[in-house]
């Protein structure tokens, strides 16, 4: 049987462990972004009104320093605050982690995954003799919700019982995998039982889950014993008796049910929001796009029983053409993860002030062009390869972030320690795709694209290939010929996110260069918001009848991982698991066998602490996926957070972000 992973790591047990340094950016390990600093957004004016609203008072008491801080995204909210169960936008991951925490397991300033000790009293695990794991895990007593709700073992149970309920489920929170790992898990989800069996409330303060045999090692096993506490008043508000019980059995819900309507629901929800993080929400904007969250009194403290000071943080959109203007003048006053080199350069001048202050790290991610392979001539690998031939990376790289950074060949970052560990290896194996427009005209021919709009032989303007009418699918530039002949043209569709200086260096570096036309290729350029780019890469129908459509085969945007790295499920294919491929876990709708199960051996199969073995497959997963090549890698940079001088102790690294380090932070 193949193995398959735990959403647990990014999505239902876990939401620590999605990296950004301080951008805050992740589903799966990985979240998603815009690159770089000015994203979606098409007003400078509106993106920090409403903080500057805020700081009015600094201006009419210059003496006064107020406790807060202003944090400019780089990335949109668009206010889901639903687990990453739905999808992860960077924003809307920043401000989920500043309001929710008290998971079982978290990791430290140094990346390593550890028990929380502020929530965990005791921990055991056990392998029973039918191969399944058993984590038992007794919580500390005391802690409670923002509202003042005591918080026990069976709220911890509730973050299982409502994720994989068979309403989350019809709501379309992608949380499958884990109903498969945890014993009981597609029983319950699937409706045949009301309990997980699984998954035990002991006593009051003691929970346990158990983990299918199947996925019996699994080199970051601890996560399985990680659940974070939810409250039943914020998922189904309407049921006001509903509990958790279990009677020897498993846990089940007693006393009501769960909806659909009111899960979803709870993603928007803002004003007197539950939650246990070291913040509580105190506004969301929607229309200024800002979000602010006031210390909760309740908070026991991170991992090491550290709470905040800073009172206020207010979360604003920073956009690119004056967000260094905004800092200087107090609208801003923290912009984290700068990318590009005019960015960086402009920060280091501020900083030369003495009024604010620079900090600096190496990345764990990449920016990078995304492709969609399930149709159009994106769907070739001969064309994913060729366009890669046509962008001279290494140019490009050094021109955006201004010697801030390096070209990547793979799905990984700087800072990561298996690309330090195996650099050697993977220069020998790895194709960096050299800028070479010669070779890209000899794989588009090898390829077939040899043909004319008439289906002559091609001399100039754009290439077309004789398709097979399950390739042709629904790609709105097919040619059918008289005699049936479908010729697909080498048009390819590219959706970009507005205000996004990436997007405009590819526009003249790819897009619309003459190496591309001399190629037959013709690359169309849609500039969209972000949410809208998401939309479409992620094809949420829910979201809009256009987006369920495939339409875009290229968008440009950023990926950074977490100290639990793992892509497993991000290549599941339509033969391994058509479910979940049609749930679009793999956004790339990639159909490489070998690249599904390199990702799922790197995780399963390999005992804990194992990191030799875990890093040769991890090596052979960058070298299949550098030759299928489902992205093209733009670069890995260092990036630079800029910050007000009132504030201290700020200090992120690439796998300690903004959201952990805060609390450590004051204002003076």
């Amino acid at each position: 049987m193949k193995k398959r992973t735990m959403r647990s790591v990014a999505s239902v047990l876990l939401l620590a462990f999605a990296l950004t340094a301080c951008g805050g950016n992740a589903g799966s390990t990985a979240t998603t972004t815009a690159e770089p600093a000015a994203t979606e957004a098409s007003t400078a004016a509106e993106a920090t009104s409403e903080a500057s609203a805020e700081a009015s008072t600094a201006e009419e008491a210059p003496a006064e320093v107020l406790n807060q801080i202003i944090y400019g995204t780089t990335t949109e909210m668009n206010g889901d605050l639903g687990n990453a169960w739905w999808k992860n936008n960077a924003a809307d991951k920043t401000l989920r982690d500043l309001i929710d925490d008290y998971d079982v397991v978290v990791s430290n300033q140094d990346g390593e995954i550890i028990l929380n000790d502020t929530v965990v009293k005791n921990m055991e695990s056990e392998e029973n003799a039918d191969g399944s794991k058993t984590f038992t895990v007794e919580i500390n007593e005391g802690l409670k919700f923002n509202n003042g709700d005591p918080i026990t073992a069976a709220d911890f149970c509730a973050n299982l019982l409502i994720a994989l309920s068979p309403a989350a489920n019809e709501a379309g929170a992608k949380t499958n995998e884990t109903a498969e790992q945890v014993v009981g898990g597609v029983e319950y989800q699937s409706g045949e039982s009301n309990v997980i069996s699984g998954l035990r409330l002991l006593d009051e303060y003691t929970y346990s889950i158990t983990i299918n045999a199947d996925f019996i090692p699994y080199y970051f096993d601890l996560l399985y014993a990680s659940l974070r506490p939810m409250s039943f008043k914020l998922y189904a508000p309407s049921q006001t008796d509903i509990t958790v019980k279990d009677d020897g059995e498993g846990v089940y819900l007693d006393g009501g049910e769960l909806s659909a309507e009111e899960i979803d629901a709870s993603r928007y929800v803002y004003e007197g929001r539950i939650s246990a993080g070291p913040y509580q929400m105190e506004s969301f904007d929607q229309a200024s796009v800002s979000a602010t969250v006031v210390i909760n009194p309740n908070y026991a403290g991170n991992f090491e029983g550290q709470k905040p000071s800073v009172e206020r943080i207010i979360i604003v959109k920073a956009v690119q053409a004056t967000m260094l203007d905004e800092l200087a003048t107090g609208g801003i006053d923290f912009l984290s993860a700068l990318t590009g080199g005019d960015e960086v350069n402009a920060a280091l001048d501020l900083e030369e002030t003495g009024d604010f202050y620079t900090v600096n790290y190496d990345r764990a991610g990449y920016g990078k062009l995304m492709f969609q392979c399930d149709f159009g001539p994106t769907q070739f690998k001969a064309v994913r390869h060729a366009i890669a031939y046509l962008l001279d990376r290494n140019d490009f790289a050094n021109t955006f972030t201004g010697g801030y950074g390096s070209v990547v060949h793979g799905p990984y970052g700087i800072a990561m320690w298996m690309y330090k560990d195996s650099k050697e290896e993977l220069a020998d194996r790895l194709d960096t795709y050299a800028y070479d427009v010669n070779k890209a005209i000899e794989v588009l021919e090898e390829d077939g694209w040899v043909l004319n709009e008439k289906g002559e032989d091609y001399t100039e303007g754009i290439r077309y290939k004789k398709v097979t009418k399950e390739e042709a699918g629904d790609y709105q530039h097919n040619v059918t010929l008289a005699d049936g002949t479908i010729l697909m043209p080498l048009i390819i569709e590219w959706a970009s996110s507005e205000g996004n200086s990436v997007s405009d260096l590819l526009a003249v570096m790819l897009a619309n260069g003459d190496q591309v036309k001399e190629a037959g290729i013709q690359i169309n350029q849609a500039v969209m918001t972000f949410e809208e780019l998401l939309n479409y890469m992620y094809r949420d129908a829910t979201a809009g009848d256009q987006y369920g459509v495939p339409t875009y085969g290229m968008y440009n945007l950023a990926s950074n991982f977490s100290a639990a790295y793992s892509q497993a499920y991000q290549f599941v294919t339509e033969k391994s698991n058509p479910e979940y491929y049609a749930q679009g876990y793999n956004s790339n709708f990639t159909d490489s066998e070998e690249l599904d199960q390199l990702s799922m051996d790197m995780v399963y199969g390999v005992e804990p602490g194992d990191s030799e073995t875990y890093l040769k497959i991890w090596v052979d997963f960058i070298d299949e996926w550098n030759d299928y090549l489902p992205e093209i890698p733009l670069y890995s940079n260092i990036y630079y957070d800029i910050m007000s001088s009132k504030i201290h102790d700020l200090e992120c690294n690439p796998l300690f972000d903004f959201q952990q380090a805060v609390v450590y932070a004051y204002i003076e």
